[in-house]
């Protein structure tokens, strides 16, 4: 299946097939295109929960407005941002950096001030809204893995955050869930797939200069 293909068949899922579950060789590929992600500075500002068992996945189900997805899906991913960044994380990352690409710490200084000195600049509610934001660039390349893997998927963030955060003991002061994504495949019961598409028109959605 080529990209347009997938894209054109996805939808956001409303009933999954609770017959059928995803693979885990498959859901390794799926988490493998997060982990690939583009992210501002490299920093990875998120972790991602992958909740997988029937218990867990039944608990959380009165933590969601909607829980069709939850209560049918065969996995869901949880996106958690970080609240700050804090230069033990800077470190980490810069150790991982040497480690890798097999550069000393030194030769990596100006480049560590160089981030360091960016976070520093940014409030905290900046900080939050802008990991917020890396953690949205992952949610798309899981959905866009999952679809070119013939995968379903429904991206959710209508939660009850106070309710979520104890299921999954969340560390509120040090982190926050961002949006989730349930992934599965479809009911053969879900309507919603054979809804044509409603997208906006070349014309209004593009503009070329």
């Amino acid at each position: 299946m080529n990209y347009l293909e997938a894209l054109n068949r996805r939808y956001s899922v409303k009933k999954f097939n609770k017959e059928k579950t995803v693979q885990p060789g498959l859901i390794s590929k799926i988490l493998e295109a997060a982990k690939l992600s583009a992210s501002s500075l490299g920093l990875q500002p998120y972790e991602l929960i992958v909740v997988q068992s029937a218990e867990m996945k039944e608990k959380l189900i009165p933590a969601f407005y909607n829980p069709s997805q939850i209560s049918t899906c065969s996995h869901l991913i949880v996106i958690v941002s970080k609240n700050n960044i804090s230069t033990e994380y800077i470190g980490n990352y810069f150790n991982q950096i040497s480690k890798t690409r097999e550069i000393s710490l030194e030769e990596l200084t100006p480049f560590r001030k160089s981030i360091s000195s960016h976070i520093e600049r940014f409030s905290a509610e900046e900080i939050m809204t802008w990991a917020d934001k890396q953690s949205y660039i992952v949610l798309g390349n899981l959905m866009f893995a999952a679809a070119l893997e013939d995968v379903d998927t429904c991206p959710m963030e209508g939660f009850k955050q106070e309710m979520i955060d104890q299921i999954l003991n969340i560390d509120t002061a040090t982190e926050k869930v961002a949006v989730t994504l349930a992934l599965g495949y479809r009911a053969e019961e879900d309507e919603f797939q054979s809804f044509k598409k409603v997208r906006k028109t070349n014309e209004t959605l593009f503009k070329f200069i």
